[in-house]
């Protein structure tokens, strides 16, 4: 790991760091500043309450929870598979699914229209909750890979040696090793699902089934467009993502940094 010892460089170092995180900092400093604007807290006190918000914030959870276990259900079966088994072009398959990456998520909205009414799910949470897993799945896919080439395949012998089979090997060896890089793609995913607004947006039409990134357009009509509402209903809406990123802080970043690097 990187280390600055002389107190000059370490200076330096934090200087850069605060110049490079200012810009970030602005606009959620100037969105909670606008959210106290006027009636101050008790612009928090209208969002909240909005008799449909419990059900927004339940449907958000809803939806995170179920893409989260989709996508590490598939994440890590595939990364196990492209690691450290033996298939017959696997590399093949890796590189077509890491070509779904290129794909704007726009371009699907069409042929996605198309599919969900077909299949009957409109307005349904499926209608959001299987794109949005299916879109997370090539980038994870390659972070848990390259975590798992780091597994020693001495590992996955002794396994086999002991008499473990396929599922057993990766219950009981690949996953305790790979807690790391399943916190990194939790908090990832965590932060895509319950941030979508596109989605949400298209599919789910009755106030029942929206999620908590909609409240917003509840008061840009209902409070003659009221920008210190819809601030502060940002605000909340953020604040499960900012918990989450804190209490797997460590986690994350460390299972980022294994699975961005071999």
């Amino acid at each position: 790991m990187f280390e600055t010892r002389r107190l000059r460089s370490r200076i330096g170092l934090q200087l850069l760091l605060t110049v490079l995180v200012i810009p970030f900092l602005f606009p959620l400093i100037a969105m909670v500043q606008g959210s106290l604007v006027g009636a101050g807290w008790g612009n928090y006190a209208t969002v909240l309450s909005l008799p449909l918000l419990p059900g927004f914030f339940l449907n958000s959870a809803v939806i995170a929870v179920s893409v989260i276990a989709i996508t590490l259900v598939l994440t890590l079966t595939a990364a196990f598979g492209f690691s450290k088994l033996r298939i017959v072009g696997k590399e093949i398959y890796f590189w077509l699914l890491l070509a779904a990456l290129t794909l704007p998520g726009v371009v699907l909205l069409a042929p996605l229209f198309a599919t969900v009414t077909q299949v009957g799910a409109y307005n349904t949470l499926w209608a959001v909750i299987l794109p949005l897993a299916a879109l997370q799945v090539p980038f994870t896919v390659l972070l848990a890979r390259n975590f798992v080439d780091g597994i020693p395949n001495e590992l996955i012998e002794a396994a086999r040696v002991d008499g473990a089979g396929m599922i057993k090997t990766f219950w009981h060896v690949m996953l305790p090793l790979t807690r790391p890089i399943i916190a990194a793609i939790l908090v990832l995913v965590f932060i895509n699902s319950w941030n979508e607004f596109l989605l949400p947006l298209l599919f789910l039409q009755t106030p029942d089934q929206q999620t908590v990134t909609l409240v917003p357009q509840y008061f840009v009509g209902q409070y003659n467009n009221d920008q210190t509402k819809v601030l502060a209903a940002a605000v909340l809406t953020g604040l499960p993502v900012v918990i989450l990123y804190i209490s797997l802080q460590r986690f994350f970043e460390r299972g980022l940094a294994a699975g961005a690097l071999k």
